[in-house]
């Protein structure tokens, strides 16, 4: 995927809020070794660096576009890399992901393979988008499915509602302590956004969701695939005032 830092930034208080709230509840420790997986433009992984000034801070991005920015942010033991989640790999004392999970598949199984890279009195904290059965993303998918041959098929969430690998905060709750977590918290928070009319919804998940879908057509074909999705948007959201009520689920828990 082709990612655009600039058009994620069109709304990045609305964006950085539900970070804020993640790091509000990780606990005060003497970390040592710290990864923010999915660090986009580095500004958690600072703010990161700068709250826990003894360890050693890594941001990690799939996307080339994303760490070229983060590459202005400086500060003592702080260094971005490009990787995958996936493959991730080492031991770390604080595993920290703000909106980056929800891209991978089987949370359950991925809570598992990270938890065996916290160190023992280690934390884990995300935050994951969790909207996927909002409007603007059942009309994504649905344009998704008329623009098939276009796209070879593609749909980030398959054709069936419900489909994301995001759980809810009980589910994210009960799989971490079948691993073995001591003092989780798991809940799901609003953060709304008003944007203007079905266009400002456009403007919103071009930066996201809109992502992958465009990444795979031509010009020609990603303008096409903008307007049928806008048709659709329209007619359910006709107003110039749209308050699109975004749910964010964040969890954090302990190694014991």
């Amino acid at each position: 995927m082709t990612w655009n830092p600039d058009q994620y930034h069109l709304f990045k208080e609305a964006r950085s809020a539900p970070a804020r709230d993640l790091q509000a509840l990780i606990p005060e420790r003497d970390y040592r070794q710290i990864i923010d997986l999915g660090c986009g433009t580095g500004e958690q992984t600072l703010e990161l660096a700068q709250r826990f000034g003894q360890a050693e801070v890594l941001g990690l991005d799939s996307s080339a576009e994303m760490l070229a920015k983060a590459a202005a942010h400086q500060a003592p033991s702080l260094r971005f890399q490009q990787g995958d989640i996936a493959a991730l790999d080492g031991q770390f004392d604080l595993i920290y992901s703000n909106a980056a999970l929800q891209w991978l598949p089987d949370h359950r199984a991925l809570l598992a393979h990270l938890w065996g890279h916290l160190r023992v009195g280690g934390v884990l904290a995300v935050q994951v988008p969790a909207n996927h059965d909002h409007a603007t993303h059942r009309l994504l998918t649905e344009t998704a499915g008329e623009f098939s041959a276009e796209l070879g098929g593609f749909t980030r969430f398959g054709t069936a509602q419900g489909t994301s690998p995001v759980l809810t905060p009980a589910e994210y709750a009960e799989t971490l302590d079948a691993l073995g977590a001591a003092n989780v918290t798991a809940i799901s928070k609003v953060y709304p956004v008003v944007v203007g009319g079905a266009e400002g919804l456009i403007e919103w998940t071009k930066g996201t969701a809109l992502v992958p879908y465009l990444s795979k057509l031509d010009k020609t074909d990603g303008e096409r695939f903008l307007a049928a999705y806008l048709g659709k948007l329209k007619a359910i959201f006709p107003t110039q005032r749209v308050y699109y009520a975004f749910t964010r689920n964040l969890f954090v828990a302990e190694k014991p």
